[in-house]
């Protein structure tokens, strides 16, 4: 009952996340991003910051998701999320340094971007649900250090549209670093808990927001949630 009770007040802050997503703000910013950067070998972890990842990359995921069955929407977008690929990556490369994993004595040889996405799979295999007619795909990226702390991957049921959430895990990403890589927020709101920042893309193709949520105390950036909706071709 607990766990149910748990995961109904989290189901109802990604809610809200996707109220604010298909709310309507200012026009879209001059340039974007279409770049989608992966991790590739082995070796040394990985260095990874909260400024390194720009959501304008995820957008031609989205888009492609978007048009994607639930299942087939969510595994394309955690395949081609770069902060899900990069902690998974760290995560093997970890399990191989400490010769828990075979991978450990196959040096350069050894396949890592394979097992990432075998690991992909395995994640939305078992850990996809479908609530108040949304697929869902929530996972916590436990292993810290780590700029992030958790990763959603949602579709709604019958609609062309795909989002993207993520969590950070302390409070080190601010406002300031955020208009410093993104500019001026299109929109500003302010809710009891925390204000929000929102920037937006708009094409001939579709729409894509993204809603940073932040702390009003220190101004950190908590969470930062993704859309995208085809346009209606005529």
């Amino acid at each position: 009952m607990i766990s149910a009770l748990l995961m109904d007040m989290k189901l109802a802050t990604l809610l809200a996340m996707l109220s604010l997503l298909l709310s309507v703000f200012a026009p879209p910013p001059s340039s974007a991003s279409d770049g989608s950067n992966q991790p590739s070998g082995t070796g040394a972890q990985v260095e990874f910051s909260a400024d390194d990842f720009d959501w304008r990359e995820m957008v031609p995921h989205l888009l492609i998701a978007a048009g994607l069955p639930g299942e087939q929407g969510i595994k394309a977008l955690l395949e081609n999320s770069k902060v899900l690929r990069t902690y998974l990556a760290n995560e093997a490369r970890a399990e191989c340094e400490a010769a828990k994993n075979p991978c450990a004595a196959k040096g350069d040889g050894f396949m890592l971007e394979g097992e990432v996405s075998k690991k992909i799979d395995e994640i939305v295999q078992e850990g996809i649900f479908r609530r108040h007619k949304m697929t869902i795909v929530d996972y916590r990226l436990a292993r810290q250090p780590f700029p992030f702390s958790e990763i959603v991957a949602l579709k709604r049921e019958k609609q062309r549209d795909a989002y993207l959430i993520l969590e950070l895990a302390d409070h080190s990403y601010t406002a300031a670093q955020l208009q410093a890589k993104y500019g001026a927020p299109q929109d500003t709101n302010i809710f009891q808990w925390y204000s929000v920042y929102k920037y937006r893309l708009d094409t001939a193709r579709y729409t894509s927001k993204a809603v940073f949520e932040i702390d009003p105390v220190d101004g950190a950036v908590m969470r930062v949630a993704i859309s995208l909706k085809p346009k209606n071709r005529h």
